[in-house]
């Protein structure tokens, strides 16, 4: 019984040994490669990352290339809707100028005054305008001041008025023409009522 028993702890006894060894040999091993891992790595940034001039170019990048992608769906935006943007402006000129030149021939001074004044309530200044100036022209017609003309341009008017009484109210409607049909010029109440005032002035004289 003795022997058996003393047989059986010497077995348990060199187990034991031998998981230590084992043990031994493994933190061994670890040791041999511990001075090229740190216990405590330092993750931190360089300190060249950390600088704020580095920080202000990264900044100033960023927003350059926020507003290039800005200005890129600006562009892209523009090319897709300026075909109808386009063609609601054709449009919308086409039905001015039908206003104003149809029946050309026909209408009346009085005739021209009531389209403005028609214009002028429904705050549409630029038709207002264009039908004052005119109602200018067939005034000038009709006194047989100067007769109109179809190839007649607004400079060979302007010329043909620097010897009227009131130049500068005819000076006034015929910029004013000018202005609304060849220029990006709003038409406004104020502009309205210059061109109504010029118009009045030139019925008085």
């Amino acid at each position: 019984m003795s022997t058996g028993s003393y047989e059986k702890s010497n077995w348990a006894w060199q187990f034991q040994q031998w998981q230590k060894q084992v043990g031994e040999w493994w933190e061994l091993q670890l040791s041999r490669f511990s001075p090229d891992f740190p216990d405590s790595p330092d993750w931190s940034l360089p300190a060249w990352l950390s600088s704020p001039v580095l920080f202000f170019i990264a900044r100033a990048i960023f927003w350059v290339l926020i507003a290039f992608l800005v200005c890129w769906i600006v562009l892209q935006l523009m090319g897709r809707f300026y075909p109808y943007l386009y063609s609601w402006r054709n449009q919308l000129d086409q039905h001015s100028e039908k206003l104003t030149n149809t029946p050309d021939r026909t209408l009346s001074v009085a005739d021209w005054l009531t389209r403005s004044q028609n214009a002028q309530k429904q705050g549409n200044y630029r038709e207002a305008c264009l039908c004052l100036y005119r109602a200018m022209l067939q005034q000038l017609h009709d006194s047989g001041q100067v007769p109109q003309q179809p190839s007649r341009t607004d400079g060979e008017y302007l010329h043909l008025v620097q010897q009227f009484p009131h130049k500068r109210a005819y000076q006034r409607l015929l910029m004013t023409h000018q202005q609304l049909c060849f220029s990006q010029t709003p038409a406004s109440r104020s502009l309205f009522e210059e061109c109504q005032q010029a118009y009045q002035q030139i019925n008085q004289g």
